[in-house]
């Protein structure tokens, strides 16, 4: 613990409010809330942790706090400063899936869409779904049975849809409004439960129509019918009252937490989500700020009612969401928490073992090679290579690893400017110049470790330019290889020497996959440049021939040599204007 810690740590107040860790960068890494913040800050200097936990502390070199006037009014506020600065240790609401909702749009003549993502626009969301097939079905079922427009944005004349009757075209038409009104009224009732109503209805015009004689109308009521028991009555109901209610229950086991949550839509269990996160607090908290950013997050509606487990302040989640939360008792809603609780237990056992595993081969292969190094644990890491196709076409690349994971958004490419052909040496400064010029003049965060795909040279080269010309000192590895081009060697130091590391080990492991990606991204980057410059030709040498005029004339005569041999005729008769076929003819023959 620094001097500037402790000196905050004895002024904090007993209030609530919130706290804003920070790195060695500035950068914040985590925000909490606390019913009292001196307790609650404190913590995290005090006695022992587990391994999440102090790893988060071994990073904070700095911290901030806000004072509020309540616990609900902190909880607000930390929901904030996550959304805002999305700090790498808070829990990330990023899940595999996104569920799929029915929206009417607010429009003057609002459209049935198929969404997955909720946004304030006044429009009306019904789900979610438990797949997109699913919401798509139930749209195209609502769209044969009301004629909504389709149309987006809407054309001048009467399309597909209108000759169908699915749509009544108010493109081309005056609507009244209150038509439109009743069937939007209709397809909320029939989303929110009420399709058993829509289905007397139908039945009532089969018989009619059978009666009339119009079997062919009545046969294609009766198919509708059977479509909508087919859509709408899979599920298993639930609850007898056709409320919309989301049930949650978690379960923690060695420092990670797993949330499950129910949903329940008309009285059915449609769907689960399931979260698992590690913990850096009381999992109360943690488990109140999980169903904050949950709703927050713009994926999920907010149901009529929420329920959740005892151990938790109902009262603030209630104020914090404005709609009923409720820890059941007894009888089938406790039932349902249960089975949350029980599932959320099952699932934290099983992917426990895989997740630390896991964990192991990301953040614990960057301990273990900070240890090898000797250095601060390098979270971030950058790393180049060179490459070019026998001194043609030469670049260079730059892949970021932060926390043992690839972060393909920061990847660059680089074409080599000023260094000369077959001058690896000078490639490597001129890339490493370019790019800490940026991270400086941009306030970008510096790397922990920069590893070098190369030896003494490479690394001697990018030291230089660090420190001589950038005054900048950032750990700088390099990378060599055997004679199968596997990595062999890791070398550090000043003068680089050579680094013992297990070759079966997470952090040497790591090495390979940086060594191998750096170099797949260099490689992909220079055969992408190489067939740009093969299918240049002489063609881009002639005034008024452009990319797709070039093709044109590729296309139509095949090759360049037939496109020399081409008249002025032949060249007018393949789509070349009168005054760029003279060119292309002279050119040619002024040429040869």
């Amino acid at each position: 613990m620094n001097q500037t810690i402790k000196n905050k740590l004895a002024v904090l107040p007993a209030e609530p409010g919130c706290y804003l860790m920070k790195d060695r960068q500035g950068t914040i890494i985590y925000v909490g809330k606390a019913k009292v913040l001196k307790n609650r800050v404190r913590s995290y200097f005090t006695g022992s942790h587990d391994g999440k936990t102090a790893r988060l502390v071994s990073e904070i070199e700095d911290f901030e706090y806000m004072v509020t006037m309540s616990e609900l009014e902190a909880l607000i506020l930390e929901l904030n400063l996550i959304k805002l600065h999305d700090p790498k240790y808070n829990i990330l609401l990023k899940d595999d899936k996104t569920y799929p909702y029915l929206k009417i749009t607010n429009e003057r003549y609002p459209r049935l869409v198929t969404v997955r993502k909720i946004k304030k626009d006044k429009a009306r969301y019904f789900g979610p779904y438990p797949n997109v097939y699913a919401a798509n079905e139930t749209k195209k079922l609502l769209d044969r049975i009301y004629p909504l427009r389709k149309c987006h944005p809407m054309p001048r004349q009467a399309c597909l849809y209108y000759h169908m009757k699915q749509c009544l075209a108010p493109c081309v038409k005056e609507v009244d409004e209150g038509v439109y009104k009743e069937m939007i009224e209709d397809i909320a009732k029939f989303l929110n439960g009420g399709y058993e109503d829509v289905k007397k209805d139908l039945e009532a015009k089969m018989y009619e129509a059978a009666e009339k004689l119009e079997y062919e109308r009545a046969k294609e009521l009766r198919d509708l019918i059977a479509h909508i028991e087919t859509i709408m009555q899979k599920q298993t109901i639930v609850s007898s009252d056709l409320s919309n209610r989301d049930i949650f229950g978690f379960a923690i086991e060695k420092g990670w937490m797993c949330v499950q949550v129910f949903f329940i839509r008309q009285g059915k269990l449609i769907e689960r989500d399931v979260s698992v996160f590690p913990m850096y607090r009381d999992p109360e908290e943690e488990f109140i700020t999980f169903i904050g950013r949950f709703y927050d997050s713009g994926q999920h509606l907010k149901p009529k009612e929420v329920l959740i487990p005892n151990q938790l302040d109902e009262k603030l989640l209630e104020k914090l969401l404005d709609i009923s939360v409720t820890i059941p008792k007894r009888g089938k809603k406790k039932e349902l928490v249960d089975m949350a609780m029980k599932n959320a237990e099952i699932a934290v056992h099983e992917k426990f073992q895989i997740m630390e595993r896991q964990e192991e081969r990301t953040v614990g292969a960057c301990e273990e090679l900070g240890d090898a190094l000797q250095i601060a644990m390098p979270l971030r890491i950058e790393a180049f290579d060179n490459s070019h196709m026998h001194g043609a076409d030469p670049v260079s690349a730059m892949v970021v690893f932060i926390d043992g994971k690839p972060a393909k958004k920061e990847y660059r490419k680089y074409k080599t400017r000023e260094a000369a052909k077959h001058d690896d040496y000078g490639a490597m400064a001129e890339v490493i110049r370019r790019r800490y010029t940026r991270v400086l003049r941009d306030h970008l965060p510096l790397p922990d470790l920069i590893v070098i795909d190369g030896g003494k040279g490479q690394m001697e080269v990018a030291r230089s330019v660090l420190q001589d010309e950038l005054n900048l000192y950032i750990p700088i590895a390099g990378l060599a290889k055997d004679e199968k081009h596997n990595t062999s060697q890791l070398l550090y130091g000043e003068p680089p020497v050579p680094i013992q590391m297990k070759r079966t080990s997470d952090g040497f492991y790591l090495l390979q996959r940086i060594q191998d990606e750096v170099h797949r991204f260099a490689i992909t980057f220079l055969r992408q440049q190489h067939q740009t410059h093969a299918i240049q030709s002489v063609l881009d040498e002639i005034d008024g021939i452009g990319p797709k005029r070039k093709q044109q004339l590729l296309q139509h005569f095949g090759s360049v040599k037939k496109i020399k041999l081409a008249t002025i005729e032949e060249l007018i008769a393949a789509g070349v204007p009168k005054k760029l076929s003279d060119n292309i003819y002279q050119y040619f023959n002024k040429k040869d």
